[in-house]
């Protein structure tokens, strides 16, 4: 079940009501509840994100990046893969990842982390705390579907790459559920012509396992995670788009 309030930001946006960035203020985030595996995790603190979302507002008020970039949303694979504009260069990317943000986090900051940016093409790296909190794969794409619905009114034809859920050692049990969200996920690639799936999942296993390339925490990749990762995403983004972002 999605939460009344992401329902309520999703409803407004699609409907064009909402303030611009500048002035939208900070919104409470969405509980984590939900239809998923297992029981609904507890309702979360008010605006656990409040003080990421202000520190992208503080960034942009002082240097507001240049419009047609690729831009970067995602969880904590996003936000700490701090060597991301250098690993994709020549192209310029905008790195707006926010650690432990799951699908319904970045539908309900779309209004401030990826509509503003006007980006040529958008990375979306969301699903693998959802799965970790409980949510089931169908509940992954429905949000991603309303990402998309977001996208689609904001941004029209820009296209959106989808980043595979990337396996772990930490997260092991979960590779088989992983494995049916990326399918699903992959599905509304073949169907859509402005989508793209990424798969991260081959380059980082090994004889059935996740590769030892991960920090302590068994989760988040180390130096030589992110280069499997960057040389896995970074031929696909310097294709030619298949679709033209408007006025890119």
């Amino acid at each position: 079940m999605k939460h009344t309030i992401a329902l309520a930001i999703t409803a407004a946006m699609l409907a064009g009501a909402l303030p611009s960035f500048a002035q939208q203020p900070a919104p409470a985030a969405p509980a984590r509840g939900g239809a998923g595996r297992g029981a609904a995790a507890p309702a979360a603190p008010a605006a656990p994100f409040a003080a990421n979302i202000e520190a992208f507002r503080q960034a942009d008020r002082a240097n507001f990046p240049e419009p047609c970039q690729i831009l970067l949303v995602g969880s904590s694979s996003i936000a700490r893969w701090t060597t991301s504009a250098a690993d994709l260069a020549p192209m310029k990317s905008i790195n707006r990842g926010f650690g432990g943000s799951s699908a319904p986090d970045a539908n309900f900051y779309f209004g401030s982390i990826v509509a503003p940016y006007r980006p040529r093409q958008i990375v979306w790296y969301e699903g693998d705390n959802d799965i970790n909190a409980g949510r089931s794969p169908d509940s992954v794409v429905a949000e991603f579907n309303t990402f998309l619905a977001l996208k689609d009114r904001a941004l029209g034809t820009t296209p959106v790459y989808i980043i595979a859920i990337k396996p772990s050692r930490s997260r092991e049990a979960q590779l088989a559920t992983q494995a049916e969200a990326n399918g699903k996920l992959k599905a509304i690639a073949d169907a859509r012509r402005d989508v793209v799936y990424i798969d991260v999942v081959t380059p980082l296993m090994e004889n059935g396992r996740p590769k030892d390339v991960f920090v302590a925490d068994q989760l988040h990749l180390n130096p030589d995670g992110y280069k499997i990762w960057t040389a896995a995403i970074k031929p696909v983004l310097a294709k030619r788009p298949p679709t033209k972002a408007p006025g890119c």
